[in-house]
């Protein structure tokens, strides 16, 4: 199954109704391109259609920052562009994944969201964000709950956000809930992100998807990590582009094929109690921790 990759302008005004409307002509048109090159699916970064800036939402009188008011918000625009988005995805058969923020019902603030859109043009899912920074969760967003699998021609995916790279439970989890490859989509300018992508494509011997917008590609570029942590491909340049590659669970690469049949099953077999009756029992040189 072949996977795209976009880095996107990513636009952080969310009252600004030309600039949404930008943003969603440029996703369409990555997704076009996406189709073009093969892809069955296509994931775009945290917030594609918008990610609020905190000084936008949040400037309170004499600098202080206070709770975003999302009244302002153009709520309309955001609907419309996500719903030309799914029908692109369907006109194109096309899965297509992208970030935006997702209203919920007053007061509550709304999440942090990504979109999962079938090749039908259907939403069929969607994750929220659910480990917020602290300006996050004080200012802008409602928490999500809960972990998300979907199967894409046979394959299960799993999704995460930007700082959630900072929490390795959430990727462990994904292991465990037979994730072929893992979606994360970040906002972020720091290349330690791509290195967490990297290490969790080791760890965990699964796929990772690494989504950043295209301003902040110059740092780390998009790109897809191999099962056993190796970048299959990465996003050229410093603008909106895609990286492409395939994802084969019966790929004959040495490296791939090593971390499929062998490193994942040995580790889940290791943390499944494979030690537990191995350990010595009253052996005074293994308890005796100060004698060579």
């Amino acid at each position: 199954m072949r996977i795209a990759v976009a880095q996107s302008t990513v636009p952080q005004d969310p009252t600004d109704r030309e600039s949404l409307r930008a943003s969603g002509r440029e996703i369409r048109a990555l997704m076009g391109e996406a189709a073009r090159v093969g892809a069955r699916l296509v994931q775009f970064t945290e917030g594609a259609l918008t990610y609020p800036g905190k000084r936008v939402m949040t400037n309170g009188s004499g600098g202080r920052h206070v709770p975003a008011d999302w009244s302002r918000a153009a709520w309309d625009v955001l609907r419309e562009e996500a719903e030309a988005i799914a029908g692109r995805a369907g006109e194109l058969g096309l899965w297509t994944v992208f970030g935006s923020i997702h209203p919920l019902t007053e007061p509550n603030p709304p999440h942090n969201s990504l979109y999962v859109v079938s090749d039908r043009g259907r939403l069929i899912a969607r994750y929220d964000k659910r480990f917020l920074s602290h300006a996050e969760l004080s200012l802008l967003y409602s928490p999500g709950r809960d972990p998300l699998i979907v199967e894409v021609d046979g394959l299960r995916f799993g999704f995460a956000l930007c700082i959630e790279a900072r929490f390795p439970e959430l990727f462990a989890e994904y292991e465990r809930l037979d994730a072929d490859c893992v979606l994360l989509s970040v906002m972020a300018d720091d290349a330690s992100m791509a290195h967490l992508a990297q290490s969790y494509g080791t760890l965990y011997n699964y796929w990772v998807g690494y989504c950043v917008p295209a301003q902040f590609s110059a740092t780390a570029p998009a790109g897809i990590v191999a099962p056993g942590g190796r970048w299959l491909a990465r996003a050229a340049g410093d603008g909106p582009a895609l990286a492409v590659s395939d994802i084969d669970l019966d790929s004959q690469e040495s490296d791939i094929y090593e971390a499929l049949r062998y490193a994942r099953p040995w580790r889940r077999q290791a943390r499944s109690g494979l030690y537990e009756g191995r350990m010595p029992v009253s052996d005074l040189r293994s308890e005796t921790r100060t004698a060579f």
